[in-house]
C-alpha cells in the first residue's frame, strides 16, 4: 500500500516531469482515494479502460494519454464530463503520463520498444525524443518481427531487399521526426503514425519508413513504469489493453 501523495511525488522524480514542457499536465490529473493498492494501466483514459478500471476495483488507473491537452476544448462536457464522473464516482486516482514516458531511459515508450524489438545499443539522439540504434537485417524481415511483435501490420515504405544497420525511431506521432533519423544516417525510421508527404520524403533520403501504429508502440511504457511501482510498493497490477487499430 502506498499514499497518493508519496506515489504523486515518486513518480514526478523517477520520471524527471518537471523537465518537460509538454502537451498536457503529468502526474496526478483526478484525483481519487488516499491510500492505493490495486493500479490498472492503459494507453489511453477512455471510456472502455475507465469501466474496466471499475470493474477490477482499482485505486489508481495510470496511462499514457490522458485530459486536459492543450488548445481542446476546457470546458468538462460530453465524452470528457462522462469519463471524468466515472472517475470521481468510484474515488479512483488517474495518473497521466506523457513526454516523461517516452523518453524514460530504463521504462519509457522508446527503451521498451527497442526491448521487444530486439534493437541493439539504443540510445537518444541528443535531446530529441527519437532514439538510435543497431540491427541486422533485411526491411522485410524487420517489418515481419514488428508486425508479429506488436500483433498489427504495419505500414511499410521501401525496398523489401533494403539492408538495415541503423534504426532511429520515435514511438507514437512522430512522423514529423524523421529528419532526426536523417541526420544520422538511419537506414529505417520506425514510428506509430504517418502523414501525406513521409512516403517521399523517405523515398528521397533512401531511409525505409514504418507506421506501426500510435497505440501499438506506446503499450509498454505505461506497464513498464507499474511493474516498477509494483516492485516498489509492492501493489497489484493489471495492464488491460484497449484495441486500437490506430
Amino acid at each position: 500500500m502506498v499514499n497518493r501523495q508519496d506515489l504523486t511525488n515518486y513518480c514526478a522524480d523517477y520520471l524527471n516531469v518537471s523537465q518537460f514542457d509538454d502537451y498536457c499536465p503529468n502526474g496526478l490529473q483526478i484525483e481519487g482515494r488516499d491510500e492505493i493498492t490495486n493500479i490498472i494501466s492503459g494507453v489511453s483514459a477512455n471510456l472502455d479502460l475507465i469501466e474496466r478500471a471499475i470493474d477490477s476495483k482499482a485505486d489508481a488507473l495510470f496511462v499514457h494519454h490522458g485530459f486536459f491537452w492543450k488548445n481542446e476544448d476546457a470546458n468538462i462536457t460530453g465524452i470528457k464530463r462522462n469519463r471524468i464522473a466515472q472517475l470521481l464516482a468510484n474515488n479512483i486516482n488517474l495518473f497521466a503520463y506523457h513526454l516523461p514516458l517516452d523518453a524514460h531511459t530504463k521504462v519509457g515508450n522508446n527503451i521498451e520498444l527497442a526491448k521487444k524489438l530486439g534493437i541493439q545499443n539504443p540510445t537518444p539522439i541528443g535531446d530529441t525524443l527519437v532514439w538510435q540504434g543497431e540491427v541486422d537485417t533485411t526491411l522485410a524481415s524487420f517489418s515481419q518481427t514488428v508486425a508479429q511483435t506488436l500483433d498489427r501490420a504495419p505500414l511499410v515504405f521501401g525496398d523489401d531487399n533494403k539492408q538495415l544497420k541503423r534504426i532511429a525511431w520515435c514511438t507514437g506521432g512522430a512522423q514529423g521526426y524523421i529528419d532526426h533519423a536523417i541526420d544520422v544516417n538511419a537506414d529505417i525510421f520506425l514510428t506509430g503514425e504517418v502523414s501525406e508527404q513521409i512516403p517521399a520524403i523517405a523515398k528521397e533520403n533512401d531511409i525505409a519508413f514504418i507506421s506501426a501504429g500510435h497505440h501499438a508502440t506506446e503499450r509498454y511504457g505505461v506497464q513498464a513504469l507499474c511493474q516498477h511501482l509494483s516492485d516498489k510498493f509492492d501493489l497489484k497490477h493489471q495492464f488491460i489493453d484497449i484495441d486500437n487499430q490506430v
